[in-house]
């Protein structure tokens, strides 16, 4: 039972007979008189159960799970809407408000609706969404108010009805996408190179010209056409680019106005988009002290990228340290060819120094091993900053911070390893060009 304002003006109203016939009496009579209209306006209230709610599947993000839980999908920063179906299966006319509550960080605006309900109709609201987060994002309660004819009081029941939104990374490294396809189409129109070498394939045969290597010859061929025939070779496709994902406690800590794993999963977004362009075989791999997600690489589904962002939408930093052992381990069973490894956690000397370094070894020795990590841009400018004595301060913490940076990448770089240490902003784009260049030398 709710009583409603009016209610309170019913009982004001008091004041008129109260002024004719001053005493207690009256003011007792006159509250008992407005009680038992608020009574009678309830009793003629229909009762909240007999309006139905359920949540539709409106637009091509919507699915609904065998719970009945319908889950949107859109990506962080974009709006989007959820669409709940209000019946009234009765003959009587219903009015009322309809609140459908989400969770703050889902970004529910305007979630009141008023409800005006003749008899056997529906009416369809619709509820703006704009998440805040990224990740799942549940539903509360919908609650239902139904008004008594009189509007003095009402009925009010919550119930569930399912509901979540997704909210995806939002890939703002895009932006890079055109200019780097650009170039891996230049590099696959480029002529076939003359001599075969490492991360080359065969292309075709033709005629020898002054020039040609003569271990190029191939001499069956020649055999057959009685002329000189020479084979050319061309960057081997179809190779395999094995992305691992840290979601360790390191990848909890802010970089400007997002957490470092968010970041890096901007960064691998862009490669795991060129890459598949390519035409190579990818797999992506994210966990900590175990696997929080994985996306195996299949080169004929066309949906690659949809599903690598729909596995990094509900992860979360976790504050554990990174079991670099099991990760190793997932990436020696993933491909027993030789593969490009891009390993994408902070450079952290205290986490890296005893957990990465020691199975480097094993990575080294059958992949080719990228570190790409996100670099905050605040310790360069704080090692500059010596305006005062507590910035003289602040600029030798963050001098000896990127002092030991330096010192673990060096120490990996000796193993074999290539070390991207760049801001979030640039990370991405410097992480695909060095793609791009592995695979314009033939070493990928």
């Amino acid at each position: 039972m709710v009583i409603r304002p009016l209610s309170a003006v019913a009982v004001l109203l008091g004041i008129v007979p109260v002024a004719i016939w001053p005493g207690a009496a009256t003011v007792w009579w006159w509250l008992l008189t407005v009680a038992v209209v608020i009574g009678a306006d309830l009793l003629l209230t229909p009762a909240t159960s007999t309006v139905r709610v359920e949540r539709e599947l409106l637009g091509d993000s919507a699915v609904r799970h065998g719970d009945g839980k319908v889950m949107l999908s859109v990506r962080l920063g974009e709006s989007t809407q959820t669409s709940l179906l209000v019946s009234n299966p009765t003959r009587r006319r219903v009015r009322g408000v309809l609140r459908d509550a989400w969770v703050p960080s889902a970004g529910a605006t305007s979630n009141r609706h008023r409800l005006y309900l003749p008899g056997g109709e529906r009416r369809r609201v619709h509820t703006p969404l704009r998440p805040t987060r990224r990740g799942d994002r549940e539903t509360d309660r919908v609650t239902v108010r139904l008004h008594g004819p009189l509007g003095l009081a009402a009925r009010q029941r919550s119930r569930e009805v399912p509901g979540s939104v997704r909210a995806l990374p939002p890939f703002h490294s895009r932006k890079h996408l055109p200019s780097r396809l650009a170039r891996l189409r230049q590099l696959d129109g480029r002529s076939a190179v003359r001599t075969r070498g490492q991360g080359t394939e065969f292309d075709s045969l033709r005629d020898y010209v002054d020039g040609d290597d003569v271990r190029s010859i191939d001499w069956r061929a020649t055999a057959r056409r009685q002329t000189v025939v020479v084979r050319t070779w061309q960057p081997e496709r179809d190779r395999r680019v094995i992305i691992v994902l840290d979601t360790s406690r390191t990848s909890a800590a802010r970089v400007g106005d997002q957490p470092r794993l968010d970041a890096a999963m901007d960064a691998s977004l862009l490669l795991a988009a060129l890459a598949s362009r390519a035409g190579d075989r990818l797999d992506l791999i994210a966990g900590d002290r175990r696997i929080r997600g994985r996306v195996r690489p299949d080169p004929a589904s066309p949906t690659l990228l949809s599903s690598i962002v729909t596995m990094m939408a509900p992860l979360d930093p976790v504050l554990v340290e990174a079991d670099w052992a099991l990760l190793a381990g997932a990436v020696n069973a993933s491909s027993r060819h030789r593969a490009l490894v891009v390993l994408l956690t902070a450079l952290e000397p205290a986490a890296l120094e005893e957990g990465l370094l020691p199975v480097l070894g094993s990575l080294t020795a059958h992949h080719q091993v990228v570190v790409a990590s996100v670099a905050d841009p605040e310790l360069p400018r704080m090692a500059r900053d010596l305006a005062s004595l507590s910035a003289v301060y602040g600029a030798a913490a963050a001098e000896r911070t990127l002092s030991l940076h330096r010192r673990t990448a060096a120490a990996m770089e000796r193993l074999g390893v290539q070390v991207l240490d760049e801001d979030p902003d640039r990370l991405p784009a410097v992480l695909a060009d060095h793609y791009l260049a592995l695979k314009a030398r033939g070493l990928l």
